[in-house]
C-alpha cells in the first residue's frame, strides 16, 4: 500500500486530502474521508466561530480519526475562526485566500500543523519560513479560486523550492493523477471535485448530476478582471457574468456583487442554472457516485498499478 512520510506525521492511512470546498466540505464529508483513511477537511468558509464549532463537534461524533479545518483568510470572521481552531484542539489546518502569516505564531504555539494552499514558489518559500508543516501546490485546473500555473508546471517547481512536504492539487481525479503527482515530487494529493460526488457529500443532487454529466470542455474561468479567477461549470450564470466582465460600463464592485451567494444557491438549493457550480477540469472523468472509502481505495489501487506498470514503456 502506498504510504509517505505525511501519513505517519498526520496519523492518516493514505496520503490524500479532501479539498476544503465552501458549502460542500462539511462535517459529514470530512468525517467520511477521515474514516476512509484520508484527511477530511471542514471548510470554515465565511462561518463565524459558533457555526464552525458546530461542524467540528459534529465531525467528532462521526469519526475518531484526524481531520482538519480549512480557513479562508479573506473571510470577515478569519480572526475569530483562527482562535476557534486553537480552542477546539484542531491539530491540522489548511489555509487559502490570503496569507496566514499573522496567525502562524499562535497556531504553532498550540501545536497545530499548518498547511497553506499556494499558487507559486515565492509564496511556498514564505510559508516555509513562517513555519508551515507542508504546502498544497494547487494548479489552475482545480475548481474554485485558481492561480496561473498548471499543476504539471507548479508542483515540481515548488518541490524544488522548499524542503517541507508538498501536496499536489488540481487536475487529479484517479490513480493516474496520483502516480503523476508522486513522479513530480509530491508526498500526497488533495482532491476536491472527485469528492463532490461522494455519497457522503450532502451537496444538492442537481449539483452532483452536473458534475457527473460534465464534458471535458465544460469548465470556464470567471473573475479574471478582478484578479481572482474562479473555475466553475458553464451555465447561464457564467455566460451572463462573462458578458458583463468585459463590459467597461460595469464596475469591479458590480462584478463582485454578481457572484455573491451564487455558490450557496447551487450547492444548497440545487439551482445549477443561475448558481455557481464550482468544479475542476477533471469533472468529466467522474462517472458515478461512490462512498469515500470506495473512492480512496480505488484511486490508490490504480496508482499502485500505474507506478508498477510504468516501466513497460521504457526500453
Amino acid at each position: 500500500m502506498i504510504k509517505t512520510d505525511i501519513c505517519e506525521a498526520l496519523g492518516i492511512e493514505y496520503p490524500i486530502f479532501q479539498g476544503g470546498m465552501a458549502w460542500l466540505a462539511n462535517a459529514s464529508l470530512a468525517a467520511a474521508v477521515s474514516n476512509a483513511g484520508g484527511l477530511g477537511i471542514i471548510a470554515a468558509m465565511n462561518s463565524n466561530s459558533e457555526q464552525l464549532k458546530v461542524e467540528i463537534r459534529k465531525a467528532r461524533e462521526l469519526t475518531d480519526k484526524p481531520f482538519a479545518v480549512n480557513i479562508m483568510l479573506m473571510s470577515p470572521f478569519a480572526k475569530e475562526v483562527a482562535q476557534t481552531v486553537i480552542e477546539e484542539g484542531i491539530k491540522v489546518i489548511t489555509t487559502g485566500a490570503g496569507s496566514p502569516s499573522k496567525y502562524m505564531a499562535a497556531w504553532l504555539e498550540a501545536g497545530i500543523k499548518v498547511i497553506p494552499v499556494v499558487p507559486s514558489t515565492a509564496i511556498a518559500r514564505k510559508m516555509e519560513r513562517d513555519g508551515a508543516f507542508a504546502v498544497v501546490a494547487e494548479g489552475g485546473e482545480s475548481g474554485g479560486h485558481v492561480g496561473e500555473l498548471s499543476t504539471m508546471a507548479l508542483v515540481p517547481q515548488v518541490c524544488d523550492a522548499v524542503k517541507i512536504p508538498v501536496i499536489a492539487a488540481g487536475g487529479i481525479a484517479d490513480g493516474r493523477g496520483v502516480a503523476a503527482a508522486f513522479s513530480l515530487g509530491a508526498q500526497g494529493v488533495q482532491l476536491g471535485t472527485r469528492f463532490i460526488t461522494a455519497k457522503e457529500c450532502t451537496v444538492h443532487q442537481n449539483y452532483k448530476d452536473r458534475v457527473l454529466n460534465a464534458r471535458d470542455i465544460d469548465t470556464v474561468l470567471t473573475g479574471k478582471r478582478l484578479g481572482h479567477p474562479v473555475r466553475s461549470l458553464k451555465n447561464r450564470f457564467t455566460r451572463g457574468y462573462l458578458e458583463k466582465e468585459y463590459d467597461s460600463s460595469y464596475t469591479n464592485e458590480q462584478l463582485e456583487q454578481l457572484g455573491v451567494g451564487k455558490l450557496r444557491i447551487a450547492a444548497l438549493d440545487g439551482d445549477v442554472v443561475e448558481g455557481c457550480v464550482i468544479a475542476g477540469q477533471v469533472a468529466s472523468m467522474i462517472k458515478c457516485e461512490q462512498t469515500c472509502a470506495e473512492i480512496i481505495t480505488e484511486i490508490f489501487a490504480e496508482a499502485e498499478k500505474v507506478l508498477k506498470d510504468n516501466l513497460r514503456w521504457v526500453k
